[in-house]
């Protein structure tokens, strides 16, 4: 049936969890349903729930996102951050070669396409007079990362308004 957006008490996205658990959160009173499906019914007078908010605050440790690379494509957008095309053969650039000691962090990878990755070589963007349409960085948490994911797939757009950069 789909996925629901978990929000903390201060409607900050947490998680994303089934259907079935977020009913069960409802019907126990830790959580109150926010956003419902005008479509499905768990009976004949409840909606589904699509997103949910906890009662009471949950502290949760950070958890950095794992650089991987459907994440640093979803991060650029799937877009050449050099020439900005939208090219099917994308590849990963690390913006200071690995050959000149640069890392694999998000600070250092972008989104590149071929003819621009192999243009650039082993150059800094500066030395091959290349400059990035935007720097990398570090994105924000893993579960508002996943749910913006979900909202530009199309999946579930009424989860736009609780997460940031969506």
């Amino acid at each position: 049936m789909g996925h629901v957006l978990v929000l903390n008490a201060s409607y900050e996205p947490l998680n994303i969890t089934t259907w079935r658990r977020a009913v069960v959160m409802v019907l126990k009173g830790k959580a109150e349903g926010l956003e419902h499906d005008p479509v499905r019914r768990i009976r004949e007078d409840t909606l589904l729930p699509t997103v949910i908010r906890l009662r009471h605050f949950v502290r949760v440790p950070y958890k950095p996102l794992p650089l991987t690379r459907r994440n640093l494509f979803h991060r650029d957008g799937h877009r050449c951050q050099y020439c900005g095309a939208s090219a099917q053969q994308l590849s990963v650039d690390h913006v200071v070669p690995r050959s000149r000691g640069g890392l694999d962090t998000w600070e250092n990878v972008t989104t590149a396409c071929l003819p621009c990755n192999v243009r650039k070589g082993n150059r800094t963007p500066r030395e091959a007079a290349m400059p990035l349409l935007r720097p990398p960085h570090r994105p924000l948490g893993s579960f508002s990362f996943e749910a913006s994911r979900q909202i530009s797939a199309g999946l579930h757009g009424e989860w736009a308004k609780y997460v940031i950069g969506a």
